[in-house]
């Protein structure tokens, strides 16, 4: 089992930087690849980044390419979301979640979900 609380979001003008982080409980955080999705209102959730369990490979969706970065701390239980130029269009729920690599962009593909936190966005 694993339990995954987001912290980070707010209130930011286009153009702004927010880093979301995703602490994990439990022991077993390395053996899970991690990823963030996102839901604005009113739109299915959407991929936004992942990482494989050793941190040595990412994905981004390619509407965050270049914009934001995905990392983790295997020590500290934690992966970030460093994201830069932020967007009016990034405005959504933020989620993390803990699954597997092979399936990384699919939301199918991972068995832990945090609660997410709101990143909104101002133009």
């Amino acid at each position: 089992q694993v339990q995954l609380v987001e912290s980070g979001g707010g209130l930011v003008q286009a153009g702004g930087s927010l880093r979301l982080s995703c602490a994990a409980s439990g022991r077993t955080f390395s053996s899970y690849a991690m990823g963030w999705f996102r839901q604005a209102p009113g739109k299915e959730r959407e991929f936004v980044a992942a990482i494989s369990r050793s941190g040595g490979s990412t994905l981004y969706a390619d509407s965050v390419k270049g914009r934001f970065t995905i990392s983790r701390d295997n020590a500290k239980n934690t992966v970030y979301l460093q994201m830069n130029s932020l967007k009016f269009e990034d405005t959504a729920v933020y989620y993390c979640a803990a699954g597997r690599w092979a399936a990384a962009r699919m939301g199918d593909g991972y068995d832990y979900w945090g609660q997410g936190t709101q990143v909104t966005v101002s133009s």
